[in-house]
C-alpha cells in the first residue's frame, strides 16, 4: 500500500514516492510541529532542572543555628582542629585530635572511654598486599543512653587521615558531623534507644578500628544500627550508597526521616561488587544493619594535601548533619527489635523524596514492561505505521547508539588523557564539568546522527518502538543480574510504552499525543537525568562511558519528542526532501561541535597549576643490609618530576615484600643513614618439630608501620600471634610466603610470636618498618609548584629492610 502524499510547490499534482512506506508515520502528528516541540523541551527541560535543584545540597547554617538544629558552622569549628595538619593512625598529631575528641564528648556530658587494643581478632579483615594486617588502635567511644532502649543506634567516622593529606573531607567531616550531632541530641529530649558514637582509628590503614569495636567492644555485643558517615571528595549531595542486606525498612525509615534523602539502590549493586570497602564493610562482618552515606564529588584532592578545610563544600557538610540528625532521632524512637525485611528495596530520588517500592516487584515489572512494548510495537504495526520488518529493524538499529555512546566517550578520554596524561592518577579532574558536558554531548550528537541516518528509511514509530524494546529487555536483564538497577530501564520502558499506547489511541492531531509521549519522556528524565550526574563523580571520567550509555537510554525514552525536532517525516522529495535532511543533521552536528568545544575548554581551563598540581607518588626504599636503596613510583607514565628518579621497571617483591608483590618504576638512589628495624628473640623452643620464635619488632625511628615476613623456603609457618592475638596463616606467592603488617606500632615494639616447622637451619626473616616524608634524604628535589603528591597509602613513603637469620 502506497505511502501519504503531499503537494509539492511546483503545482505538480501528488503522487507516490518510491521506498516511502506508512511508517514514515510518528506515533505523533502534531498540526505546528514547531510549536509542539518548543511546548514539550520547555516542559522536559523544567523536570530535569526541578530533578536537578533537588541534587543541591543546602545551605548551611551558622553556628547561631537553634540549640536543637544540625550547624554546619558549629561543625566546621571542629574540622579545623582535626585537619589542622595530616594525623595519620599512631602519630602524635592523632593524639591531639583524639584528646580533643574526648574533650568534646565528655563535655557534653557522655559516659566517654577509649578503647585502645590490637585488632583485627583472628578471622577478621586481613589480606593486605604485605600480608595479614593487625593495628594498635584508640578509638573514642560515647553513649546517650536511652529512656527504654530497644537496641542501639551506632554513628560512625574515622578520626584519622592519610599520610599524604589532613582529611579536612576524609574524614573529618564526618567526625565533625557527629560531635555536632551529639551536642543537638544532648540538649533535647532523650531518645527511647542508646545512642552511641563511635569515632574509629586507623580506617585508613586498614579499617583496624572498627573491626575491633565490632568484635569485641561490649556496647557491640547485641548489634544494632549502624549509621557511617564518609566522604570521597569535596562537595556534592550527601550519597546513601551502602546498607544492609534485606533493606527494605531501612530505606523506608531513611525516606522519610533523612531530610534531604539522595539515594538509590543502583549505587548499593555498584558499590557491594566493587573491591572498595568502609568502616561500615567492618560492622557487615558482625551482627549489624545500617546505611553508609558519604559525597563523593571533587574527588582530585582525595586523599591528597589539598584536602583542607577550607577544601570542603559546607552545603555538603550541613546535608551531612541534617539527615544524620534526622535518622538518629528516628532510629532513636523506633523499636530496633526487627529491621531486616526479608528483601531488599528499589528506590530512587525524585523531586522532593524518595521512591521505594519492593524488590519482589523487580521481575513482574520488568516483564510488564516488556509485554507492554510488545503490544505498542503490534498496535503500530497494526495502525500501519511500521510493518513487522521495520520494527525488527528498528530494534537491531537502536542498539547502535547504545554501542557507540560509551565506545565514543572511552576513546575521548582516553585522546584527552594522552594529551594530559597526569589524570591519569586522578579520580577526576581537578574542574570535571567541561568534560562531563563533553560527553553528554558527544553521546547527543551520536544518538541524533543516527536518528537523522535512519528515520526515513525505518521510521519515526519503528525506532521509537525499537528503543523502548531495548530498555524492557535491559529491565530484564537487571533484573536478574543486578535487581537494583532494574529500575533505571524498566520504568523508563513502562513510561514509554504507556506514553506510545495512549498517543496511539487517541486524536494524532490532537494536543493529546504530544502530551503523552512528553509525560513518558519527563519520567526517563527525572529517573535519569540524576542518575547520569550522579555516576560521573561516583565512576570518575575514566569511566565516563556508563554515563554516556545512560545519556542514550534517556534519549531512547525522548525519542517521540526528539521526532518534533525533525519536519513531518514522508512525502518530501526533492528541495523539501534535501532541506528536510538538512535541517534533521543539525541538532547532530551542533552536539557534535559543542563536545569538541567543551573538550577543547577542559584541556584549557584545567591546566595543572600551583593550585590544581600534577600528581605524582615516589617512594624511597633501602636495604640496610646491604646499603642499596632505590626510588620507587606506581606511576604507569611518570611525570617529568618523578622521571628524574626512575627509569626502569623492576618487581620489589623479593626485597620489600611489606610494599606487595607487582611492578614499579625504580631508579637508583644514595644510601642514606637510617636504622632497620630491631628483631630481638626473647624465646625460641623447639617440640615435637615444631619450634616457637617470640620476637620483639622495635622501629628505631617514628614509624607509621612495620612488617616482618618469612622466608617460607627456610620455615612452614603453622600458626601466628602478635601481641597475644592469633592472626591469620594465609601462604603468600613469592619468595617471602608468610607475612604480618602492623599499623601504627608502639615505641616499645611488637611482640610476635611464630610457630614453624624449620625447613633449613636458620629461619630467615626480613623485618621492614616504614615513615614518610622525603625532604631530608639525600638527592631528592623539592617539589615544584605545580607538582603534587598523588592519593595513596604509599606516596611519601620511605622503607627501611633488613633480613635476619635465626
Amino acid at each position: 500500500m502506497g505511502a501519504p502524499t503531499t503537494p509539492v510547490t511546483t503545482g505538480t499534482p501528488p503522487r507516490p514516492i518510491p521506498g516511502v512506506h506508512p511508517a514514515s508515520r510518528a506515533l505523533t502528528r502534531p498540526r505546528r510541529r514547531l510549536v509542539a516541540a518548543a511546548a514539550a523541551l520547555v516542559a522536559l527541560a523544567a523536570v530535569g532542572a526541578g530533578s536537578l535543584l533537588d541534587l543541591r545540597t543546602p545551605a548551611p547554617k551558622s553556628a547561631d543555628a537553634p540549640a536543637g538544629a544540625f550547624s554546619a558552622g558549629r561543625a566546621y569549628e571542629d574540622v579545623q582542629v582535626i585537619a589542622a595538619r595530616s594525623h595519620v593512625a599512631g602519630s602524635p598529631a592523632n593524639e591531639e585530635v583524639r584528646a580533643h575528641l574526648e574533650q568534646q564528648l565528655r563535655g557534653l556530658g557522655l559516659e566517654t572511654e577509649v578503647q585502645d587494643t590490637v585488632a583485627p581478632e583472628a578471622g577478621q579483615l586481613s589480606g593486605a598486599a604485605g600480608g595479614a594486617t593487625v593495628a594498635r588502635v584508640r578509638n573514642v567511644v560515647a553513649r546517650l543512653p536511652g529512656t527504654d532502649s530497644t537496641g542501639r543506634v551506632f554513628l560512625v567516622s574515622h578520626y584519622d587521615s592519610v599520610q599524604t593529606g589532613p582529611g579536612g573531607n576524609d574524614d573529618a567531616a564526618g567526625t565533625s558531623t557527629i560531635l555536632e550531632v551529639a551536642r543537638a541530641l544532648t540538649t533535647g529530649p532523650r531518645p527511647r534507644n542508646d545512642i552511641v558514637f563511635v569515632l574509629t582509628d586507623a580506617e585508613e590503614a586498614c579499617l583496624c578500628g572498627a573491626a575491633a569495636f565490632a568484635a569485641s567492644h561490649p556496647l557491640a555485643a547485641d548489634g544494632g544500627v549502624v549509621l557511617n558517615l564518609e566522604a570521597r571528595g569535596s562537595t556534592g549531595p550527601v550519597i546513601m550508597f551502602e546498607t544492609s542486606r534485606n533493606n527494605a525498612k531501612l530505606v523506608d525509615i531513611f525516606g522519610r526521616a533523612a531530610p534531604h534523602p539522595v539515594g538509590t539502590s543502583f549505587a548499593v549493586e555498584i558499590y557491594r561488587a566493587l573491591p572498595n570497602d568502609t568502616d561500615f564493610t567492618a560492622f557487615l562482618d558482625q551482627k549489624f544493619v545500617g546505611l553508609n552515606s558519604a559525597y563523593i564529588d571533587g574527588g582530585a584532592i582525595y586523599h591528597t594535601p589539598l584536602d583542607t578545610p577550607a577544601a570542603m563544600d559546607r552545603g555538603s557538610l550541613q546535608q551531612h548533619g541534617d539527615n544524620a540528625l534526622g535518622l538518629a532521632r528516628e532510629f532513636g524512637d523506633t523499636d530496633l527489635t526487627d529491621l531486616r525485611s526479608g528483601h531488599d528495596a528499589t528506590y530512587f530520588p525524585v523531586p522532593g523524596g524518595l521512591v521505594r517500592y519492593p524488590g519482589w516487584l523487580t521481575v513482574p515489572l520488568a516483564l510488564l514492561a516488556v509485554a507492554l512494548v510488545g503490544t505498542l510495537g503490534w498496535l503500530t504495526r497494526r495502525s500501519g505505521r511500521a510493518s513487522t520488518g521495520r520494527l525488527a529493524a528498528g530494534f537491531a538499529l537502536a542498539l547502535v547508539p547504545i554501542v557507540a555512546a560509551p565506545v565514543a566517550a572511552q576513546l575521548l578520554w582516553l585522546a584527552i588523557t594522552t594529551i594530559r596524561p597526569g589524570y591519569a592518577e586522578l579520580l577526576d579532574p581537578y574542574r570535571p564539568i567541561w568534560y562531563r558536558l563533553a560527553v553528554l554531548a558527544l553521546a547527543t550528537a551520536i544518538l541524533f546522527t543516527w536518528y537523522a541516518l535512519t528515520r526515513r528509511r525505518i521510521g519515526p514509530a519503528a525506532l521509537a518502538v525499537g528503543g523502548l524494546a531495548w530498555l524492557a529487555l535491559l529491565g530484564v536483564l537487571l533484573a536478574v543480574a543486578v535487581p537494583g538497577g532494574a529500575y533505571l530501564t524498566t520504568v523508563p520502558a513502562l513510561a514509554g510504552a504507556l506514553g506510545g499506547l495512549v498517543a496511539l489511541r487517541t486524536r494524532q492531531t490532537g494536543p493529546w499525543p504530544v502530551v503523552a509521549v512528553t509525560a513518558a519522556a519527563a519520567v526517563g528524565v527525572v529517573i535519569l537525568l540524576p542518575t547520569v550526574v550522579l555516576l560521573f563523580p561516583a565512576l570518575g571520567m575514566a569511566m565516563g562511558g556508563v554515563a554516556a550509555l545512560v545519556a542514550v537510554l534517556l534519549g531512547l525514552v525522548a525519542l517521540p519528542v526528539v521526532d518534533l525536532l525533525h519536519p513531518q517525516a514522508g512525502g518530501q522529495r526533492g528541495l523539501l526532501a534535501l532541506r528536510a535532511r538538512r535541517l534533521a543533521v543539525l541538532p547532530a552536528g551542533a552536539a557534535a561541535v559543542a563536545a569538541v568545544v567543551l573538550a577543547g575548554v577542559g584541556l584549557g581551563v584545567d591546566r595543572f597549576d600551583a593550585a590544581h598540581p600534577a600528581p605524582t607518588h615516589l617512594m624511597y626504599a633501602m636495604d640496610a643490609g646491604t646499603g642499596q636503596a632505590r626510588w620507587l613510583s606506581h606511576e604507569s607514565d611518570p611525570q617529568p618530576w618523578t622521571d628524574g628518579y626512575v627509569d626502569g621497571v623492576t618487581d620489589v617483591g623479593d626485597d620489600f615484600p611489606g610494599l606487595g608483590d607487582g611492578e614499579l618504576r625504580a631508579g637508583p638512589a644514595q644510601s642514606a643513614n637510617l636504622p632497620a628495624p630491631k628483631l630481638e628473640v626473647l624465646a625460641d623452643a623447639t617440640a615435637g618439630g615444631e619450634r616457637t620464635l617470640r620476637l620483639r619488632l622495635t622501629p628505631q625511628r617514628a614509624a607509621r608501620l612495620a612488617t616482618l615476613h618469612v622466608d617460607t623456603s627456610t620455615a612452614t609457618v603453622l600458626r601466628a600471634e602478635v601481641a597475644g592475638r592469633s592472626v591469620p596463616v594465609e601462604p603468600r606467592a613469592g619468595k617471602w610466603g608468610f607475612g604480618l603488617v602492623f599499623h601504627a606500632p608502639p615505641a616499645e615494639g611488637i611482640e610476635v610470636t611464630l610457630t614453624v616447622r624449620p625447613i633449613a637451619g636458620q629461619v630467615a626473616l626480613r623485618a621492614m618498618d616504614a615513615n614518610d616524608g622525603l625532604d631530608a634524604l639525600p638527592g631528592f628535589r623539592p617539589r615544584p609548584p605545580a607538582v603534587g603528591v598523588v592519593g595513596s597509602h604509599s606516596s611519601e613513603m620511605l622503607a627501611v629492610a633488613r633480613t635476619y637469620p635465626i
